[in-house]
């Protein structure tokens, strides 16, 4: 049973995508806003003992590295007793914290959320610039209560206003089904050609059946010829001003079109960003209050009043103010591509 390759991969995917990409990013606001409440304690317990088992199971692939991360943890909590990692009981696995229900979740959210972040980056729309609405349609009445319970988190990690899970049947969004011939042709031969056909011509209960079930089972000749969701493609038809992707079960369609108001806003995530990457170059602790200088622009202007709580608080600023005086000591910044203006970060001494 002995797999270090696979094992190694298990645990980098976990770390990377689960804890680092996923957990992590999802926890930040509660890792450094506000009070040291119960929900921030919670959250550095988690990434804790996520942090400090890891090094427990890595600790035979890499031993010296998970030696520093394990007394790094342990020397400031003295957890535990034990002097080294490798002194210590391997992890065991307990099955009554398993909860099938909140990896299902979770999963479909990470799912769901990559399609979308794939058909930005396609359509090379950065992720600071809101977008209207985002629709997916339901194979089943739980496919449609699941999208529901993870609505906020999928808005949220991929910064649109409005979710809208189409119910059962609605045909707002036309799908298509395509076979890879790649996959079946070497299986099916001669029959390839008749059972191109029949997927080419399924109507769309057809379809969301097969989304839902994952198998299709055709009778060809009297032979019952199964196809797996896997062997073929589902493809939608275009929606004038939307762009959609599919991968079943799940169907993602995007508003692609921009108010005055989104991009306004997208301007402010982008001087948020800029701002918050002059904290980090300056060596400033994440709890530091500022005080913060823009350059005058005519485009930033109004949209900097209209949000200037908003920036405030994102920033931990405690003053903003525009001038039209460029100082000599502010740092150049571009904005969305499109323009650059002139910022200044000073630290509060508490």
């Amino acid at each position: 049973d002995y797999d270090l390759t696979k094992a190694g991969r298990l645990i980098a995917n976990f770390t990377l995508e689960d804890l680092s990409n996923w957990y992590v990013r999802l926890s930040r606001r509660r890792f450094w806003k506000g009070e040291y409440s119960q929900d921030k304690i919670s959250a550095y317990q988690t990434l804790y003992t996520c942090l400090i088992t890891i090094a427990k199971l890595a600790s035979p692939i890499a031993p010296y590295y998970m030696e520093q991360i394990y007394r790094d943890l342990n020397t400031v909590t003295h957890k535990e007793e034990f002097d080294s990692v490798h002194l210590t009981e391997f992890p065991k696995a307990k099955d009554e914290l398993i909860d099938a229900t909140l990896e299902e979740r979770m999963k479909t959210a990470q799912k769901i959320t990559s399609m979308i972040l794939a058909l930005r980056k396609k359509m090379n729309l950065r992720v600071r610039q809101p977008l209207k609405k985002v629709m997916i349609p339901a194979v089943n009445s739980h496919t449609s209560e699941l999208i529901e319970s993870i609505k906020n988190i999928i808005l949220t990690e991929t910064n649109i206003k409005e979710l809208e899970v189409l119910p059962e049947g609605d045909t707002t969004i036309i799908k298509k089904v395509k076979p890879d011939y790649k996959k079946l042709g070497p299986r099916l031969g001669k029959k390839m050609k008749n059972i191109a056909n029949i997927l080419e011509s399924l109507s769309q209960e057809q379809i969301r059946k097969f989304e839902q079930n994952q198998l299709l089972q055709l009778n060809i000749d009297a032979e019952k010829v199964p196809i797996h969701i896997d062997e073929v493609e589902i493809i939608t038809e275009d929606i004038p001003g939307w762009i959609s992707a599919t991968e079943a079960p799940y169907t993602v369609a995007l508003d692609l079109s921009l108010t005055e108001d989104l991009i306004v806003e997208g301007y402010i995530r982008d001087l948020i960003n800029r701002v918050q990457n002059i904290r980090k170059e300056s060596g400033l602790e994440v709890t530091d209050k500022i005080r913060l200088i823009i350059h005058h622009h005519p485009i930033l202007e109004r949209a900097i009043q209209k949000n200037y709580d908003y920036i405030c608080s994102e920033t931990l600023a405690q003053e903003l103010s525009l001038t039209k005086q460029l100082q000599n000591d502010m740092t150049e910044v571009d904005i969305a591509n499109e323009f650059k203006t002139f910022i200044k970060v000073i630290r509060i001494d508490s």
